[in-house]
């Protein structure tokens, strides 16, 4: 009975605990809130103790925890249209540093743009005397009232009156101050420039070509002077009989490939004029078949002087030279190569080739007769290539007697410095033209040439020539033209000669010295300046002039000008 008494008690006792901790919980939280009540209510009377009719610009803001909720407060108690103006005083504000800022830089540079400084200082001072005016000045800046909103509307039109002038103006002049603006301008105009200059350069190389290259009128009227003769007078003019000094190794032969008449007479006239012993000089002409009859008139009715002898031919009565065994004349087939020569449209005519290399002659059988002297004058031992554009000054004979060392070739160096090398004539890219010759060879000229042909056979020179031709169909080894492949052909077998045996650039260099041009044996027009172009350098015209034989009634009725 006792114990149930204790227990009763017990869980009495237990019950009232648990109301004394359920009172305690609801007296901590009554606490609680009446402390962030407390709180709050010092802070709001803090806040409502403010002088609200502060101006915002004026006001300290406070630093303190309550800072954002002070500002957020002042921004609600504010006025809407002091804001606005703010923003509108900072947008001018921010518009005249700019334009005064850039008028600073315009005096720093010294441009000569006073117009323009005086604008950026007008306008500046416009800004100024804007907010200086007296009604915004006592309506919206020192009055402590609530703006006018018609004041301030007005004062905001123009202000962006004058903020859109400032932006126009700054925009105008901004490339004068803008050094990346001014750098990307300069170089768009070079490279404006450039295009100009690469398009003029090509229409003046074309212009060059076709004034270099074009029969010229006076030379097309000799010619046709010379054809009307024979017809007229087919009686004067019989076929010969070969000569046997023709072949005979003992006198001094010459090789003249060309179809220019007047050119060839004056080569001739010139060597005949300079030799000690002209009898024994025999000139080998070989012209194509439209010029061989006006040729072989012209040799007629003025023969050669001193008693010298001169063989004419057609290259077509070289029957052995044809497309079975020329590889010029397989190539000339190509439409590759046909398109390159024929191809006369200006915007591609100088696309892939060197203009001076897009003349037909550089690949007629005319201009690679040189490769063949050997089959074509099989009993002689040396021979002496001319060029047609070249004028002789002294006796040659000195060149039959220079030892070439066994060499094929004698010829004139022309490299000096890092110019005329076979780099510049070969395409060293290509691994045949790399593995084979050197870039830094030094390069030599044709136009003046001695020829051992007993070592030209046992070279097989013109098999070499065969060769390397052949591989060049598609004119990846070389351009077009007979130097880069004599170059390949005697690359080991040409014996330099002193250089007053042969001076060049009379065609195209108005600064060769007088005196090299005196001291040497032979001169060299090579270039387009040619000596019967009206386009010749005058100052070398009378080298060549002197040899033209003006007593010639054909010559005097073509009118040449010489």
């Amino acid at each position: 009975m006792a114990v149930a008494v204790r227990g009763s008690r017990g869980g009495g006792g237990g019950l009232g605990l648990g109301g004394l901790s359920l009172r305690s919980f609801f007296s901590y939280r009554i606490f609680v809130s009446a402390m962030f009540s407390l709180l709050f209510i010092a802070t709001l009377s803090v806040l409502l103790t403010t002088n609200p009719t502060t101006p915002h610009h004026d006001s300290a803001l406070p630093t303190s925890g309550n800072a954002y909720v002070h500002r957020t407060f002042l921004a609600l108690k504010s006025d809407p249209l002091k804001t606005r103006l703010d923003l509108i005083y900072k947008q001018a504000s921010d518009h005249v540093t700019l334009v005064n800022a850039y008028a600073a830089y315009a005096r720093k540079l010294k441009l000569e743009i006073s117009k323009q400084l005086r604008l950026f200082d007008d306008l500046a001072k416009n800004f100024s005397d804007l907010q200086l005016k007296p009604g915004y000045r006592t309506s919206l800046f020192e009055s402590d009232g609530p703006v006018d909103e018609d004041v301030l509307r007005q004062f905001e039109k123009e202000v962006k009156d004058k903020v859109k002038i400032a932006r126009l103006m700054i925009g105008e002049s901004k490339e004068n101050y803008d050094n990346q603006l001014k750098i990307q301008k300069l170089k768009d105009t070079i490279f404006a420039v450039n295009e100009l200059l690469v398009k003029a350069k090509k229409n003046g190389a074309l212009a060059s070509l076709i004034a270099a290259k074009s029969i010229p009128k006076s030379l097309h009227c000799l010619a046709m002077r010379l054809v009307e003769e024979r017809i007229s007078h087919p009686e004067k003019y019989w076929e010969e009989e070969p000569k046997p000094e023709f072949e005979d190794p003992s006198l001094y032969h010459y090789a003249i490939f060309s179809d220019n008449v007047l050119a060839v007479s004056v080569v001739v006239r010139s060597v005949v004029k300079n030799a000690v012993e002209p009898w024994k000089h025999v000139f080998h002409v070989v012209t194509d078949r439209m010029n061989i009859a006006a040729m072989k008139v012209w040799f007629r009715m003025r023969p050669v002087e001193g008693g010298a002898h001169i063989e004419l031919k057609a290259v077509e009565e070289y029957t052995f030279l044809n497309s079975s065994y020329v590889p010029v004349l397989r190539q000339l087939e190509l439409a590759k190569l046909q398109k390159v020569y024929f191809d006369n449209q200006a915007e591609n005519a100088t696309k892939d080739i060197n203009m001076k290399h897009r003349n037909p002659k550089y690949m007629s059988m005319l201009n690679h007769l040189r490769f063949y002297l050997p089959e074509m004058y099989p009993k002689l031992h040396k021979i002496l290539f001319l060029d047609d554009d070249v004028v002789v000054q002294k006796d040659l004979t000195g060149l039959w007697r220079v030892d070439l060392d066994g060499k094929v070739n004698g010829a004139v160096e022309t490299c000096f410095g890092s110019f005329h090398r076979y780099a510049q004539y070969l395409n060293f890219s290509h691994h045949l033209i790399r593995e084979r010759f050197n870039p830094k060879a030094c390069a030599w000229a044709f136009g003046m040439n001695i020829f051992d042909l007993d070592a030209w056979r046992r070279e097989k020179s013109t098999e070499q020539y065969h060769y390397w031709q052949s591989l060049n169909n598609d004119l990846t080894l070389w351009n077009l033209g007979t130097l880069p492949p004599g170059l390949i052909t005697f690359y080991s077998t040409t014996k330099s000669l002193d250089k007053s045996w042969h001076v060049l650039g009379l065609g195209y260099n108005p600064s060769i010295s007088m005196d090299e041009i005196n001291n040497a044996a032979v001169i060299h027009y090579n270039g387009n300046m040619k000596p019967w172009l009206d386009i010749a350098l005058n100052q070398y015209k009378n080298l060549w002039t002197k040899y033209v034989d003006n007593d010639m009634e054909f010559v005097q009725m073509c009118n040449f000008g010489l």
